[in-house]
């Protein structure tokens, strides 16, 4: 499949088959994000996956409304960062106007290479920015040092939803030549 049908087909996905997928295939999904740039290499993001039986403790971690569009879903990941890496000066001060910021860039470049290998491999994705921080950190035993950048649902899509609008260039972009 090439870049550019999975970047027009890749969508939020809200319901899943009851189908499970692969440990082999999600290593294929992680080994996709560790091709994303990220600040001077610095390579801050780590995954948490959750699959099978242990899917459904973490699942209760999501508000109601997440648990409904994640149900079947057979895979969730929690996405971090470790702190003070990504766009900070080596001494800790931050190196960009952004200050911590630039580390939650760096993961969502990984996420994105994600959802769009995900959409390659006829998988549908939905990343969830609303979850219980301290449930899904205590779950898995997960340091101090890394923030929880956000979930992700992975599974075989049960719909497939039409794109939304979508802003022109020339409503994005100012050109000065």
């Amino acid at each position: 499949m090439e870049l550019q049908h999975c970047m027009e087909n890749r969508r939020s996905i809200r319901r899943y088959k009851n189908t499970p997928v692969s440990k082999e295939t999600v290593r294929i999904l992680l080994e996709a994000a560790t091709l994303a740039p990220s600040w001077k290499n610095s390579q801050v993001s780590r995954y948490y996956v959750a699959m099978g039986e242990s899917k459904e403790a973490l699942w209760a971690c999501l508000p109601e409304f997440n648990q409904n569009n994640t149900k079947d879903a057979p895979v969730l990941i929690a996405t971090t960062v470790v702190n003070g890496r990504s766009g900070f000066n080596r001494d800790g001060s931050f190196a960009t106007h952004l200050e911590s910021g630039f580390q939650c860039f760096d993961n969502g470049l990984q996420v994105q290479n994600i959802c769009l290998k995900a959409t390659e491999l006829g998988l549908g994705t939905l990343i969830m920015g609303l979850y219980d921080e301290a449930g899904v950190r205590a779950f898995f035993g997960i340091p101090e040092d890394q923030i929880i950048v956000a979930m992700l649902a992975v599974g075989y899509p049960d719909i497939s939803p039409d794109m939304p609008a979508r802003k022109s260039v020339d409503e994005i972009a100012v050109f000065k030549e």
